[in-house]
């Protein structure tokens, strides 16, 4: 048979396969923590505008027509709200968005506290940023930048490039032959359970590449740009007061790498789809102990196979 046959029938025969599974498996435990940290925090993130809404202080109804306190009834208020302290700034500006007043509040020996008015009343709404908002900020901060500011960017671009590599490798490795692919497809609960993580991995694996794949290309454009606008003018050229079909693309990606949709059932289709590379690691780790560190002794078995079990 010629390398083309071997590929369709005996996949785990062909050498180059087998260095993409070697590639595919060490690739995936050394990048394993980042891949769950990426895929825990990017699902709580297709929430976050309700998080932060809900974590936030509450929001009075806007009323354009309603008369407003004055910054002298408001810094009374706040200092009643808050004995001891007094007022040192009151803010002025009162938006749709954002119908409150932000208060500053100091005193000797303690902490400033930075306070939500009532416009209309003067009651104290809560702080001006909760530690649940700050929760989410660092969440965000974790999955966008590592917690290393702006360095953290290019680690995490260079990283999705890493997981793109492990989406392709591991939809070639999973090809297990002309014979048995239709058996890859699906999860057997009835198999042992070295069998059942394997199914689990391979099937998962393979249904769910292209969220993967998508993840890996737009986390590394979100990362390092630069390639990508440079393809982009290349291939466009870069017309005056006109969107690219490049454009359009990268705008796309984006959007498609958060999963932010009005739309709640899609949300949630994103949030959960979001945990599979963290559910992919957990199963291939799973599966190198069982094969590896669990072998039995005396086994003359490689201590990494490629081939199917």
């Amino acid at each position: 048979m010629n390398l083309w046959q071997r590929w369709v029938r005996q996949p785990q025969k062909v050498w180059l396969r087998r260095a993409l599974f070697q590639i595919h498996l060490w690739t995936g435990l050394l990048v394993g923590l980042y891949i769950v940290v990426l895929s825990l925090t990017g699902s709580v993130l297709v929430y976050r505008l309700e998080l932060q809404r809900a974590l936030a202080s509450p929001r009075p109804e806007f009323l354009a027509d309603a008369p407003r306190q004055t910054s002298e009834q408001l810094k009374a208020a706040a200092e009643r709200a808050h004995p001891g302290f007094v007022a040192t700034f009151v803010g002025d500006r009162v938006t749709r968005r954002d119908p409150t007043i932000t208060v500053r509040l100091e005193k000797a020996g303690e902490d400033a506290r930075e306070r939500l008015l009532n416009p209309y009343t003067g009651e104290d709404l809560g702080e001006s940023f909760t530690d649940g908002e700050a929760w989410i900020l660092w969440v965000a901060q974790l999955h966008d930048e590592l917690l290393m500011g702006i360095d953290g960017r290019w680690w995490n671009g260079a990283l999705s490039w890493v997981v793109t590599v492990l989406a392709v490798t591991g939809l070639v490795v999973w090809w297990p032959g002309v014979t048995r692919w239709k058996r890859s497809l699906w999860v057997h609960h009835e198999a042992t359970w070295p069998r059942f993580f394997w199914d689990l991995h391979g099937a998962f694996g393979f249904w769910l590449f292209g969220f993967v794949f998508l993840w890996g290309i737009s986390g590394a454009y979100l990362g390092i740009p630069e390639p990508f606008s440079k393809a982009n003018e290349f291939l466009f050229g870069l017309p005056e007061a006109m969107e690219t079909p490049g454009d359009r693309i990268l705008a796309w990606m984006t959007r498609l790498h958060f999963g932010r949709w009005r739309n709640g059932w899609l949300q949630a289709v994103w949030a959960a789809v979001g945990l599979v590379p963290a559910m992919l690691f957990v199963t291939g780790a799973v599966m190198w102990w069982n094969r590896v560190i669990r072998r039995p002794r005396g086994s003359t078995r490689p201590a990494v196979s490629p081939a199917v079990p």
